[in-house]
């Protein structure tokens, strides 16, 4: 009787602590399931939130807010199809006409000077015609760049001829290279991403230039067309912007790199037309150079708190404000990237990490050669 009391005390205290764990376990799902029905609401409001923000933007009663709205995300791979949600093909495509300008003038080789510090001596870092200082003597000047609704970096190197296309055409069809993969590749100083590439899904391995490039000398994609704009630094690192270059253009210029995208932002000194410039806000990469042959890199974080975006507008002040006689947008969005001194100095715009491409902008390091 003892042995059978004691079993039926045993089967009590662990039928006991069987119901204290299920009661546990049943607690716990209860707080789960109260978590999750929170998370859902919580995740159903802020979607009616943002589906009613941008309706509101798409059809509300301010034209220029519809026009940010529709050519800002339309830039975009990943969500052009916003836009379609409110508005149908032809209320779109109104919104997305701009003035057609018309083909650019050759670029005039007179304006470009050697600058008045070449060859002359001095005592330490000088300040330029621009007030900007090399303060390290590396030939590169970093300066962030601020407006309204913007943040990023233009990078003013001094010597042109340490400014090249990136690419590695035996890879195209294959896999792109991060900027700081072609900076690695090229045993480079700096660098930025620089035109576009093919890429349906909006999941593309940046791996296919959508348009021309010309990489030391050789064409690649002639078939492509220069889509809206192209940059090309001739054999004397003199950087040509145009509409677009044919075959011939190219070999008459002696054309030595190039990568296209657009639109052009400045030739021969006269800033484009804005009425021809989409008024879209993102992240921005641009070329540009000085007078004096300087090249000038531009790069514009945006989709950010800090960093809305820039317009083209935008593009073209900074590099009317850095002293830009030529200049050309490049590829932005999630590819627009800086790098320099080892890291990424700008925030990337994509949520999977930095995007690979096929073209990038290369600065050498001193005494590199092109």
């Amino acid at each position: 009787m003892n042995e059978s009391g004691q079993e039926r005390a045993v089967n009590r205290y662990y039928a006991a602590e069987n119901e204290v764990k299920e009661s546990g376990w049943r607690k716990l799902g209860r707080i789960l399931a109260k978590i999750l029905l929170i998370l859902t609401e919580t995740v159903l409001l802020l979607a009616i939130i943002l589906y009613a923000a941008m309706y509101v933007m798409a059809k509300g009663p301010s034209p220029t807010i519809r026009k940010i709205f529709v050519t800002s995300v339309r830039e975009t791979s990943a969500i052009g199809f916003l836009a379609n949600l409110y508005l149908t093909e032809d209320e779109i495509a109104e919104i997305e006409t701009v003035k057609e300008t018309e083909e650019y003038d050759p670029t005039d080789l007179s304006l470009f000077t050697e600058p008045e510090t070449a060859g002359v001596e001095s005592d330490g870092p000088q300040e330029d015609a621009w007030g900007l200082v090399d303060d390290d003597g590396d030939g590169i000047i970093i300066e962030p760049v601020h407006g309204e609704g913007y943040a990023g970096y233009m990078m003013v190197v001094l010597d042109p001829s340490r400014v090249i296309v990136g690419s590695v055409p035996r890879n195209y069809g294959i896999r792109g290279l991060t900027v700081a993969q072609f900076a690695g590749h090229f045993d480079a100083a700096a660098g930025t991403n620089a035109g576009g590439f093919l890429d349906p899904n909006g999941e593309g391995n940046g791996s296919t230039p959508d348009s021309t490039v010309v990489y030391d000398g050789e064409v690649y994609f002639a078939g492509f067309g220069c889509g809206n704009g192209i940059a090309a630094i001739d054999d004397n690192s003199i950087l040509h912007v145009a509409k677009r270059m044919t075959a011939d253009e190219l070999v008459e210029n002696n054309i030595r790199y190039a990568v296209c995208y657009g639109p052009v932002l400045i030739s021969n000194g006269v800033p484009a037309d804005p009425e021809s410039l989409p008024v879209s806000l993102n992240p921005r990469t641009a070329i540009g150079q000085r007078s004096d042959k300087a090249m000038l890199l531009l790069v514009i974080d945006g989709r950010q708190v800090s960093s809305m975006g820039a317009s083209y507008q935008d593009e073209v002040e900074i590099m009317q404000r850095f002293g830009a006689v030529n200049a050309l947008n490049l590829d932005g969005g999630s590819s627009s990237m800086m790098w320099f001194g080892g890291n990424y100095i700008n925030k990337t715009a994509s949520v999977i990490g930095i995007r690979p491409v096929p073209t990038s902008i290369i600065v050498l390091k001193e005494g590199a050669g092109a």
